[in-house]
């Protein structure tokens, strides 16, 4: 028996089923990367980034997933180069879709219970997901803007329902927009850790801290940057 379409599971109905010790012999989900790219590049290398995000709370399978991965990244290695942008999935597929297997063969009316113990049988895996959560995120240079655009755009064509391209004003994979990443950069506010970055306060006491890495007043007031 194949799988179901996923027309039949896109809607959030009940509550979240994931795998667990009594949610036994649910198979592996389609999708098993999650990055591709050039994943391990600085957070200074890419500075523009894109997103894919929902516009509809809806279920996504992991095929659907791993389809839109694969389409993304085909687009992106063939037009920008394999170490030109870092690609990542955002959505991961926990939710545990269910069947309740019928028989079609001669005679099944009499093996078959109907609606009795009709509680289903592990059939595959799911992401839900909500009204503007991020499906794939895309870093990489400026020059290479366009073509992550398009790459994200065909990867719209493997997911049921609306998303939308959303450019970051943040730098990269980080948190900091762009003009206040580069003048924190200047001050020596930046401390890079691996694709992200870490924002150097003035708390915490000066005998742990760098001399390099004292400051007279906070980079951020009331969550509007301050810029000396």
């Amino acid at each position: 028996m194949g799988r179901r379409p996923a027309r039949c599971y896109r809607q959030i109905k009940n509550k979240p089923y994931p795998k667990s010790k009594y949610c036994r012999g649910v198979p592996d989900p389609k999708i098993r990367i999650y990055e591709s790219g050039a994943k391990r590049a600085g957070v200074d290398v890419f500075p523009y980034a894109v997103h894919l995000v929902s516009w509809e709370k809806e279920n996504v399978s992991s095929e659907a997933l791993e389809a839109a991965r694969i389409a993304a990244n085909k687009y992106m290695v063939t037009n920008a180069g394999k170490d030109s942008f870092h690609l990542r999935v955002r959505a991961h597929p926990f939710h545990v879709l269910r069947i309740n297997k019928m028989l079609s063969c001669a005679g099944a009316d009499r093996l078959q219970t109907g609606m009795r113990g009709a509680f289903g049988k592990p059939l595959g895996t799911c992401a839900r997901v909500g009204i503007g959560q991020i499906l794939l995120s895309i870093r990489c240079k400026d020059s290479n803007g366009v073509n992550a655009q398009e790459a994200l755009r065909r990867a719209k064509f493997k997911f049921p329902g609306r998303q939308k391209i959303i450019v970051s004003r943040n730098w990269g994979f980080t948190k900091f927009p762009r003009e206040d990443y580069v003048q924190w950069k200047k001050e020596g506010r930046i401390k890079p850790c691996g694709i992200h970055a870490q924002l150097i306060d003035v708390k915490g006491p000066l005998t742990a801290r760098d001399p390099k890495n004292i400051f007279e007043h906070a980079p951020m007031d009331c969550k509007t940057p301050i810029h000396a």
